[in-house]
C-alpha cells in the first residue's frame, strides 16, 4: 500500500523554496504583444445563413449568405462572396463584391466589383474598380475625402430639362 502522507513529506523535503534571481539592469528585456492576423479579425457569415436588420461591428465581414438591411462597418472592410446575395447599404473602409448587391455603397477607402459581381446601386468612394466582366447599374461618385468629413448626400432625382425649379433640396 501507498503512503501518500509520506510522499508529500518526500518531496516537500526535496524542493528547496524558490528564490528569485536579480535581474540585470543591462539585461534586455521586451514587450511582447499578442498577434493578431488579419484573418483572426474577420467575421463570416455563412452560405446557408440568412439575416434581416442592421449589423455592425469592430471587424471584417465576408458574407457568404443572404443580408437585408444596413452594413456599417468603418474602419474595416467588407466582402460579398461569388455566394452572397445582399440587398443593403453598405458603410465600410473597403467593400469588394464579387456576388450580388443591391444597394448603395460608400467606401471610406475603395470599392471594388470583381468580375463575378452583380451591382444595382450607387457608389461613392475615392477610388473604384470595376473588373472586366463584373455587372453595375447605378452612379459612382469618386470625390477624395477627408477624414472628418461628412458623406456627400445622395444625389436626389430631377426631372429632365433646363428647368431647376423642380429640384428637391435638402
Amino acid at each position: 500500500m501507498i503512503d501518500m502522507k509520506q510522499i508529500k513529506e518526500n518531496v516537500s523535503n526535496r524542493i528547496k523554496p524558490h528564490q528569485t534571481a536579480e535581474i540585470p539592469a543591462d539585461f534586455p528585456v521586451r514587450e511582447s504583444k499578442p498577434v493578431v492576423s488579419a484573418r483572426d479579425n474577420t467575421a463570416a457569415i455563412g452560405a446557408s445563413i440568412r439575416i434581416k436588420g442592421d449589423v455592425s461591428g469592430d471587424e471584417n465581414l465576408v458574407i457568404q449568405g443572404h443580408v437585408e438591411g444596413t452594413i456599417k462597418l468603418q474602419g474595416h472592410n467588407v466582402t460579398i462572396s461569388k455566394t452572397g446575395k445582399v440587398r443593403a447599404n453598405i458603410e465600410a473602409n473597403q467593400i469588394i463584391v464579387e456576388g450580388e448587391l443591391q444597394g448603395d455603397m460608400l467606401g471610406e477607402e475603395k470599392v471594388i466589383i470583381r468580375e463575378t459581381g452583380n451591382v444595382y446601386g450607387n457608389i461613392i468612394a475615392p477610388r473604384v474598380t470595376l473588373e472586366d466582366g463584373a455587372m453595375f447599374k447605378g452612379s459612382i461618385e469618386m470625390e477624395p475625402r477627408q477624414k472628418g468629413m461628412a458623406a456627400p448626400a445622395p444625389a436626389s432625382n430631377t426631372l429632365s430639362g433646363s428647368d431647376n425649379t423642380d429640384r428637391k433640396t435638402a
